[in-house]
């Protein structure tokens, strides 16, 4: 069995008294770290993108700071969102506990970290990307993609950003073999559901964030929460996966 938390969208400051939308998005962060690290069952960490809010090099070393010094026993894994810059992320965290890997395997499974940062604020995925995914995939485990882009719209303002070329993306996923599942970011609150592909339904997973929740408004960003959150998978040999919200 492996346990796995998926922190994402922490939008950080500079200033870490700086607020989004009405949050201490710093002290959000610094919850959501001590809760994973006082959870003994978790095994690694993904953080799912947007660290940065004002795109200043200092916001990334505040989450340096946070995430190293209080999830330093357990990997981070870590992507882009639409508002991170991937030099600055490969520069400031390139240090354990932060691994810079595009995959994660044991005996049963494996674990895809996509990018699907672009020059909007869109999500995109190459096809040389998920080329190079199907090269590394091994047909007898079973497989599970993390990304920072919703693959599927949620019905609200959100799907102005969402990925692109969803059609492709999902055709590629419906040709994987074992797929049980993918998780994402961006959306700024906790979703399930699924999307029917030619191997039958794939379930889709969105992560609360550290920074605030978004209420389901189709047109604005409005803060439902300011209050952080995270979601926590635990995998089990035989393929199963179950998955609970942490809501601090």
């Amino acid at each position: 069995m492996l346990t796995v938390a998926q922190f994402s969208d922490s939008h950080l400051f500079a200033d870490k008294n700086g607020l989004h939308h009405g949050a201490n998005v710093y002290q959000n962060l610094i919850r959501v770290c001590q809760s994973i690290a006082e959870d003994p069952s978790i095994d690694f960490a993904v953080f799912t993108g947007d660290l940065t809010q004002d795109h200043t090099d200092d916001s990334y070393k505040v989450f340096v700071d946070v995430v190293g010094e209080l999830l330093s026993d357990i990997p981070v894994y870590y992507l882009a969102g639409n508002h991170d810059d991937l030099d600055m992320l490969e520069r400031h965290l390139c240090k354990p506990p932060f691994a810079n890997e595009h995959v994660f395997e044991n005996e049963d499974w494996q674990f895809h970290f996509i990018n699907s940062k672009s020059e909007t604020p869109a999500g995109v995925v190459s096809q040389l990307q998920l080329a190079n995914i199907t090269s590394e995939t091994s047909v007898d485990k079973f497989q599970f993609y993390f990304l920072h882009h919703h693959p599927k719209n949620v019905d609200y303002f959100i799907d102005r950003h969402g990925l692109e070329e969803q059609y492709q993306f999902w055709d590629w996923v419906a040709h994987q073999p074992n797929v049980k599942g993918i998780a994402c970011g961006h959306v700024h609150r906790a979703m399930e559901f699924s999307h029917e592909t030619v191997q039958g339904p794939i379930p889709v997973y969105t992560c609360p964030a550290t920074s605030i929740q978004f209420a389901k408004h189709p047109h604005d960003l409005v803060a439902e929460a300011t209050e952080p959150a995270y979601r926590k998978f635990t995998f089990t040999t035989d393929g199963g996966l179950s998955t609970d919200v942490v809501y601090l």
